[in-house]
């Protein structure tokens, strides 16, 4: 029984089949129930012994009122705490529009351009907005926070070493970086050879040898504003190349530090209407300069043009993936901050320039007011360049008074060993001010402070001469109205869950209840600082909690940390839990990890950023682990095996029933198992890690536990990990857990991207063990059902012994190419002007398409992409037939836009309805593609990564729409 008879459960309405469709499914499949599918696919050997013990399931409303409880156990305080985050009003507009808009959240990363328009132009404007404001040339779409970008800096920087410096391994970073920036880069560091120096730039050789780069910080994490013109000159005199930290907001008022010299200028971007969220998610961003445009890591959005020669943007220079360059990337990155990039760019389009710097002037106006009033206090003021944040020198044995005072105040401040921080931000107002001063002097009346403007606290050397946000984007969206039409107008371009079934292979796009994501923007979970006192966050605290044990109960591997926000860093934590492991064990050579030749290509970069040295597994022809060159691989590397990486169900969408022998040959060679969690979905509640063997394993929250997919990001990737391998979860300098064998952090925040958690919490609180079991049984009945209704049509690849898949499955299209001149590439492209975003193309397997329906699509919507892909099938077959033209047909000149058919030279051999219409129901469901096909080759060749600029507007054209000329 696929459904609760209880008409309210949640289950209900995450399933989409009912009980009639799931009979119905099973009879085309030809077997009496659904157990009897899971029996003939899941090898008996693996499947749980036990129930998962889960706490009962909740009605949507049951756990809204549960989050509410939760919510009222957090204190939300007036945080003056900064070190890289602020509190910040989000514009209501956004709030409603964007953050809280499934047409955008529910949207998947840019890989198919032309129904992506209007998400590749908010992040171009995210890009243009990072080059203005930090005096770069090229900036990526986002990264993941401002500690691995700046971590991402140092990678780029040391792969980028002149030849003067190519055995140089030294890395200079700044001590006026912000804690957790340093504590991430020096775990990032350590496993790749790089050895970090902290210390103060003052007191830096430049004649060392051994230094390949400096990253440096303005302003400093306790304020202080350093122009770094000359040092940065006097690096790039001793080939020293150098990063530097940021701040989006002081750079509307600042000298950039593009203007001071500077090879990469990194931060956050959080500030700008993204809320704390007690750590996350929020998009870093990195910039750098044009020269390194082949090596920037993360995603670069590009200006190209399509067949017809209107611009188009694109995810350029796509060759630099991990899927292309595997043990060879210097990143591993592969979720970024998307859906927040996509919000701080529009919040600067919202404000304006002048708005911006109306913001920045006021926050510095309080920082001013307050260091006058301190320094008459009698306090000692450290630094008399800052931007927003304060410096109190104070002995440690001083902080209690005011610590007590602030604490009755509702007041967060920094404490530290040096003194208090004192941070301003945009929510602050005059009385806000007034009770932060008399918290440092309780004597002090509110007419004695100083209302007037005080002066500015930098000197005219670090005020920015040069204009910024010159674009007419940001000049001419002020209006509610303007606004609104403005982002409808881009999510309307843009095709998303709100339209129809995304059938991504390994990519699991599923329902994202609106139950499970209405308390993520509720203030009391938004407005939590990361290092606020934690018994403010004790609603939070016991979510997470809840959630490291119920992932631990699912997996069967009981140590849990939520810190990775993202599936790839969960990748990187296992591998170097693993290490650190061996290297307790006493074998530290244990350094060998085995990669199948089917997996990701984030596995093999993750491993390589390990430090571990890339052995390829070959798959044997029915897609399995071929256990045979696994033992030869092992045999060649006696004492020397650290990890084997699997993904299970395989990559090629199989329960290999050999699984567990492989996981035991590799222990008795004296690795550990670490498991990809991209398939998840097909595991929950029927088998787990554990019982496969796995010591480690990732999870994809935004797959298997509905965090959506952001457009790309934001996604968490939480490890879960056996108890031997325990006390090697990750740390963190500023929070209170951790043993002294944790590896360095992961990411900046201690919980990572912790406001998001709480959709994956409510998503299993609202299942239940029974719930998500049945989630998975009918994730891989859905996935039958296609796969049996193409079957005729198309050849599939790999299957289990009894003919069967798992919960995705594998359409061969390479017979085309010889057949009809069609391609893949073709196939996705015909597939948008059904309505549809193409299956994942060409993984793992070149000129495949691999189709992953999950368990939250209806047998109509599974009906329609069928009728769709059968349709396209017919179609290819009039080419193989002679009755279409091999040289213009439907396919190679998809997708069709509504320009294109409404034109006045329609010269194609076919029809306008066919092209646009080719099923009935298309005629009243239409999801119009915004531009033709993309020329991307165009675009490389011609990369321009910013908005078009102001010289070539023109009047009366949207601020993107222009031609442009081919250089």
């Amino acid at each position: 029984m696929a459904r609760s008879p209880r008409y309210d459960a949640f289950l209900n309405r995450h399933l989409g089949p009912d009980n009639q469709q799931t009979d119905q499914m099973l009879e085309l499949l030809d077997i009496e129930t659904l157990e009897d599918l899971i029996d003939e696919i899941v090898p008996r050997a693996i499947r749980r012994t036990r129930a998962m013990n889960l706490p009962t399931a909740l009605t949507e409303q049951e756990y809204l009122q549960e989050a509410k409880r939760y919510a009222s156990m957090n204190r939300i305080r007036r945080s003056f705490i900064g070190m890289g985050y602020y509190d910040t009003w989000t514009p209501p507009v956004l709030l409603r529009n964007v953050l809280e808009n499934p047409g955008w959240y529910t949207a998947y990363t840019p890989y198919q351009a032309e129904i992506s328009q209007g998400r590749l132009e908010a992040l171009l404007n995210f890009q243009t907005m990072i080059c203005d404001l930090s005096g770069m040339e090229i900036a990526n779409a986002s990264l993941l926070d401002e500690a691995t970008a700046a971590a991402e800096a140092m990678s780029m920087l040391h792969s980028l070493r002149k030849r003067t410096k190519r055995d140089s391994d030294r890395f200079f970073v700044s001590s006026r970086c912000h804690p957790q920036v340093i504590s991430v880069i020096r775990g990032r560091a350590h496993p790749v050879g790089i050895d970090v120096v902290v210390g103060n730039e003052e007191d830096l050789t430049l004649d060392d040898e051994s230094l390949f780069a400096l990253l440096l910080s303005t302003p400093a994490s306790d304020g202080e504003l350093l122009d770094h013109s000359e040092l940065i000159a006097r690096a790039h005199e001793k080939d020293l190349t150098v990063a530097v930290t940021s701040d989006l907001l002081a750079l509307t008022l600042l000298k950039s530090p593009g203007e001071m010299g500077a090879d990469v200028v990194v931060g956050s971007a959080q500030r700008f209407g993204v809320p704390m969220g007690y750590g996350g998610p929020h998009a870093g961003w990195f910039a750098t300069r044009e020269r390194f445009k082949r090596q920037i890591p993360g995603r670069i959005i590009g200006v190209s043009r399509d067949r017809e020669g209107n611009p188009a943007f694109r995810m350029a220079l796509q060759t630099r993936e991990q899927h292309i360059r595997r043990e060879k990337a210097t990143s591993n990155i592969c979720t970024s901050q998307v859906l927040l990039a996509v919000m701080a760019g529009f919040y600067a389009v919202w404000h304006g320039p002048d708005g911006l710097k109306n913001i920045a002037e006021r926050v510095h106006m309080l920082a001013a007011r307050a260091s006058e009033q301190l320094r008459k206090s009698g306090y000692t003021v450290r630094h008399n360049r800052f931007f927003d944040t304060l410096a109190i020198d104070l002995n440690p044995e001083d902080h209690v008074p005011v610590q007590q005072r602030a604490q009755r105040a509702g007041i967060n401040l920094r404490f530290d060993d040096n003194g208090i921080g004192i941070s301003f931000d945009e929510t602050k107002s005059e009385s806000d001010l007034i009770e932060l001063l008399q918290v440092f002097d309780p004597s002090l009346r509110e007419e004695v402070v100083e209302r007037s403007t005080s002066p500015d606290y930098f000197p005219e050397s670090m005020r920015r001469t040069d204009s910024i946000l010159t674009h007419p984007i940001f000049r001419s969206v002020r209006s509610e109205h303007q606004m609104l039409r403005y982002l409808k107008q881009l999510e309307n371009r843009d095709l998303s869950l709100t339209h129809s079934m995304i059938s991504l292979g390994s990519c699991t796009m599923k329902l994202n209840a609106t139950a499970e994501m209405i308390p993520m923007t509720w203030p009391e979970f938004g407005r939590l600082h990361p290092f606020a006192p934690r018994d403010q966050a004790e609603g939070t605290l016991a979510l997470i909690r809840e959630l490291e044990e119920w992932l631990g109960e699912i997996t069967g591997l009981p140590a849990v940390s939520l810190q990775p926000n993202s599936g790839a860093q969960g990748e990187l934590t296992g591998l170097l839990m693993i290490r650190a492991w061996h290297r307790d064990q006493g074998h530290p050579e244990r350094t060998i990890c085995l990669v199948p030749s089917s997996a990701h290509g984030t596995n093999p970069a993750s491993a390589t950023l390990a430090g571990m040295d890339v052995v390829v597994v070959s798959c044997d022809e029915k897609g399995n682990i071929d256990l045979e060159d696994l033992n030869a691989k092992l045999e060649s590397h006696p004492g020397r095996i650290g990890a084997l990486m699997v993904t299970y169900p395989s990559t090629h969408g199989v329960f290999e029933e050999s699984i567990q022998t492989v996981c035991s040959i590799v222990h008795e060679a004296g690795g550990l198992v670490y498991l990809d969690g991209a398939n998840m979905n097909a595991q929950v509640g029927i088998t787990s890690p554990a019982e496969i063997g796995a010591d480690v394993c990732h999870l994809n929250l935004h797959k298997t536990f509905c965090i959506p997919h952001g457009g790309g990001g934001p996604g968490v990737g939480p490890v879960a990990a056996g108890d031997h391998l325990r006390p090697y979860l990750p740390g963190h300098p500023l929070a209170p857990f951790g043993t002294d064998q944790a590896i360095d952090p992961v990411s900046a925040a201690p919980y990572g991207s912790a406001s998001i958690l709480g959709i994956s919490h409510a998503y299993i609180r609202m299942l239940g063990a029974e719930g998500l079991t049945m989630a998975t049984k009918i994730a891989i009945l859905n996935a039958n059902y296609l796969k049996e209704r193409l079957a005729s049509h198309y050849p599939i690849l790999y299957t289990g012994a009894k003919g069967r898949t798992a919960h995705e499955f594998i359409l061969d299209l390479r017979p085309l190419k010889q057949s009809a001149g069609v391609d893949v590439t073709d196939v996705a492209k015909r597939l948008m002007d059904y309505g549809f975003h193409a299956p994942t193309m060409s993984f793992p397997v070149p000129g495949t398409l691999m189709i992953e329906p999950t368990e939250s699509e209806s047998i109509e919507e599974l009906d329609r992409f069928c009728d769709a892909m059968i349709s396209i099938r017919n179609e290819i077959q009039d080419i193989e037939n002679g009755v279409e033209s091999r040289e213009v047909h439907l396919l190679n000149q998809a997708p069709h836009t509504s320009r294109v058919l409404l034109s006045d030279d329609w010269d194609r051999p076919y029809s306008r309805e066919t092209a646009a219409f080719p099923l009935p129901d298309l005629k009243f469901h239409k999801f119009w593609p915004a531009v033709s096909r993309v020329d991307d080759a165009w675009g490389d060749r011609n990369l321009y990564c910013a908005c078009v600029p102001v010289s070539a507007y023109a009047e009366g054209q949207s601020p993107h729409a222009l031609p442009l000329e081919e250089e």
